[in-house]
């Protein structure tokens, strides 16, 4: 297992990050069964595990401090805040009110004294970024946080809270998470090459574009029981045949899963492969829901693709775009909210 270094931490993390996301109801409540692929994991070089406040509304973070128990110092710990945790309407958001609580609600489930890296899950329109990295500093000072992260930010609040941090003294944003995959490429555009003029590190999620990059959903075959497209986590348009791009990823899938038998990979460590070849990005997210799954992750780890396979990845999906706009999962006030194009 390689590791490199999350930007200018100092600290080294494995290449393949442990996403619990599937950790609990929303994906296997399973816990004997998600403790013994946390192990395996683990045991296979993994020393980098992500989970949320939101995942299965605490579930995920329980299970996780459960199944580390004895193993805590050799973890490099993720979880993070910002989505609704009950009907309280301030029981969400940034607001120094609300992120002072969470993390004490996060430490608790988790059972630890300290979370290595504390991401804010998505932008909070309504609260300044600066007064959010206050509240953050101050969590890393009382020895709670040690590291700030974000997650699905665009480019200019990147540079927002680098800014506010240098102005005011605060702790800098050592992270940022965001969506990535043959499939999803936008972030090639500024929010990579942002990161790396800051020295920040990036662990992208969705490398597999929720599953298609499995070679799971065929052009002749009916989506598999119990997988996404039939369980409807997401938008139903991401996996409707009658759209255009859902027909277009499927001709894709087919291209590509040539590609990776061609140089004697599955399609998984192929889509895998392709996020860790990019110069900004420190670690991709494995989120298996089965341990079939946690195996198809761990198939080949170390594999680097050379330019000639990355130059064909490029031909087939231009660098910088997205395919489906339904993967979007951060929407600019500004996009989705009209008054704010209007003039009063």
């Amino acid at each position: 297992m390689e590791y490199r270094t999350l930007g200018g931490s100092g600290v080294q993390v494995s290449t393949l990050c442990l996403g619990a996301m599937m950790y609990g109801p929303a994906g296997n409540n399973d816990e004997a069964e998600c403790a013994a692929m946390t192990h395996k994991a683990l045991d296979a070089g993994i020393n980098f595990i992500d989970t949320a406040d939101r995942y299965s509304m605490g579930v995920s973070e329980e299970i996780v401090g459960r199944a580390i128990k004895g193993r805590r110092d050799n973890v490099v710990l993720a979880t993070k805040f910002y989505g609704p945790m009950g009907e309280d309407i301030n029981m969400q958001g940034g607001s120094r009110r609300w992120v002072t609580q969470a993390v004490e609600n996060s430490l608790r489930r988790l059972d630890t004294d300290y979370i290595d890296l504390y991401q804010m899950h998505r932008p909070d329109p309504r609260t300044d970024f600066g007064d959010t990295l206050a509240a953050l500093t101050d969590l890393v000072r009382a020895g709670k946080i040690r590291m700030i992260g974000t997650s699905t930010f665009p480019a200019e609040l990147i540079v927002e809270g680098q800014w506010a941090a240098e102005r005011r003294s605060l702790e800098r944003v050592r992270c940022e998470q965001p969506p990535y995959s043959i499939f999803t490429r936008e972030i090639e555009r500024s929010v990579l090459p942002t990161c790396l003029a800051y020295d920040m590190g990036v662990i992208v999620w969705s490398p597999l574009n929720g599953g298609w990059l499995t070679g799971k959903y065929r052009k002749d075959a009916d989506w598999p029981e119990n997988s996404r497209a039939t369980r409807n986590l997401v938008s139903a348009k991401r996996w409707d045949r009658e759209n255009p791009v859902v027909a277009h990823k499927l001709d894709l899938v087919e291209e590509l899963d040539a590609l990776a038998a061609e140089i004697g990979c599955s399609m998984a460590t192929l889509a895998y492969a392709f996020t860790l070849a990019h110069p900004a990005v420190t670690s991709t997210i494995i989120g298996p829901r089965t341990p079939q799954q946690l195996d198809a992750a761990l198939e080949n780890p170390d594999l680097r693709l050379i330019n000639e396979v990355l130059d064909r990845i490029d031909a087939l999906v231009p660098p910088g775009t997205d395919l489906n706009p339904d993967d979007a999962f951060y929407i600019p006030p500004a996009i989705s909210t009209p008054a704010l194009r209007r003039k009063k």
